[in-house]
């Protein structure tokens, strides 16, 4: 297992990552926030809540609202109701949370294998994906069976209402 040099310093003074590289001139933390003996605040210092607020808020409009409720096979609330105007705010919210992850810029970022890391804690052997894709083929072939009605090899679901 590869360790890295532990210096007890702040985190604005030069600290050593590995014997490759240094980091330098790192600005420093705000002076009016507590931090513990690591130099890590102790409350913090931003919250998703206000990063959000700082979006603009979408205006879902009544047929896009109408549409997601086709799609998902739903009765939308009344207009003008509690209910609507909760619901949809909710969904506001939500692509509003969808957009700000989209403006994340991942421009060199590599993607993380978590394969060993899902589940329990308790790490997985990583199995190829070949043998995944078998195996959740077949079990979804298998639950396809006892399906009441089914179109090719997809499940069908009736709506309350048609189209």
């Amino acid at each position: 297992m590869f360790r890295l040099p532990v210096r007890r310093s702040y985190p604005w003074q030069i600290t050593t990552i590995s014997r490759f590289r240094t980091v330098k001139n790192v600005p420093k933390l705000d002076p009016k926030h507590q931090t513990d003996s690591l130099g890590l605040p102790l409350k913090p210092l931003w919250s998703v809540n206000a990063l959000l607020s700082s979006y603009p808020k979408p205006e879902l409009s009544a047929s896009t609202f109408k549409s997601l409720h086709e799609l998902s096979a739903l009765i939308p609330p009344e207009e003008g109701t509690p209910e609507y105007t909760k619901l949809k705010r909710e969904l506001e919210e939500l692509v509003k949370l969808v957009e700000a992850v989209k403006l994340v810029n991942t421009e060199g970022v590599q993607p993380a294998d978590l394969r060993p890391f899902l589940g329990d804690g308790e790490a997985r052997e990583a199995c190829d994906d070949d043998s995944m894709e078998e195996s959740d083929e077949s079990m979804g072939r298998a639950l396809l069976k006892h399906a009441s009605r089914t179109t090719e090899n997809f499940y069908v679901v009736e709506a309350d209402k048609q189209r």
